[in-house]
């Protein structure tokens, strides 16, 4: 099995629906068994510009995670299939055992 982590910024859009939607709804199209989305209360990234939005909404890329587990071959190709269509964010994926 393998799990991937997304980073995205909340506020991202592709198109006009939210990104975290597009992807989940994307998730969910390619059959994954399930994924958690999570808001960041702080965080940076490459730049090393500390985004501490505030609690309500805000214009400072609140940083995000979406995390899911599947069999190898899902995982891929739901990734496959999110890359051909947004290139942003940053993926993470490594091999989890599942007890």
């Amino acid at each position: 099995m393998i799990q991937a982590q997304i980073y995205i910024d909340k506020d991202e859009l592709k198109g006009t629906k939210p990104l975290h939607q597009f992807i989940m709804q994307l998730l969910i199209d390619n059959g994954i068994a399930g994924a958690t989305s999570f808001v960041g209360h702080s965080g940076f990234g490459r730049h090393h510009r500390l985004k501490q939005p505030a609690q309500h909404f805000s214009f400072d890329e609140t940083p995000m995670l979406i995390a899911f587990i599947d069999e190898d071959k899902k995982v891929k190709k739901a990734l496959t299939e999110l890359r051909k269509q947004y290139r942003g964010g940053f993926i993470v994926t490594h091999v989890v055992e599942q007890w």
